[in-house]
C-alpha cells in the first residue's frame, strides 16, 4: 500500500530507511542553489568514527530536518526518493533531490 504524500515523514523512519537502504546512518542536509532547494544524503555517517557529531546531537539534527521538511509539503517527495533511488551515497559526492515545493513555500526558504 502507497502512502499518501500527506502523510508526515517521521525520524525513525528516515533512519530506517537510510539503514536499511544503505546500512548507515548517512547525514542529510538542505541546501539551496540558483533559487531551488535541495535535499542532500551526504557521504558521512553516524557510525563513522570521524563523524562530528554523537548520537544524540544527530538525532536532534533529523528531527529539526524532518521538521522542516514536513512544513514544506514534501513528505512524499522524500519517502519516494529515499526508497527508489538507484543512486548510493560515495565518498565527496552528496545524493541530490530538487525538491517541488508548494505553490508560495519556496519563496519562505529561499531568499
Amino acid at each position: 500500500m502507497t502512502e499518501s504524500p500527506a502523510v508526515p515523514l517521521a525520524t525513525a523512519e528516515i533512519l530506517e530507511t537510510l539503514r536499511g537502504r544503505w546500512q548507515a546512518s548517512y547525514d542529510l542536509q538542505l541546501t539551496s542553489r540558483r533559487g531551488r532547494l535541495y535535499l542532500q544524503v551526504m557521504w558521512a555517517y553516524l557510525e563513522q568514527q570521524s563523524f562530528p557529531l554523537d548520537a544524540e546531537q544527530y538525532t536532534a539534527k533529523l528531527d529539526e530536518l524532518v521538521a522542516t521538511l514536513n512544513g514544506l509539503g514534501v513528505a512524499g517527495q522524500v519517502r519516494q526518493w529515499l526508497t527508489t533511488t538507484n543512486d548510493k551515497p560515495r565518498l565527496g559526492k552528496a545524493m541530490n533531490l530538487a525538491l517541488e515545493l508548494p505553490e508560495g513555500r519556496a519563496s519562505e526558504f529561499l531568499l
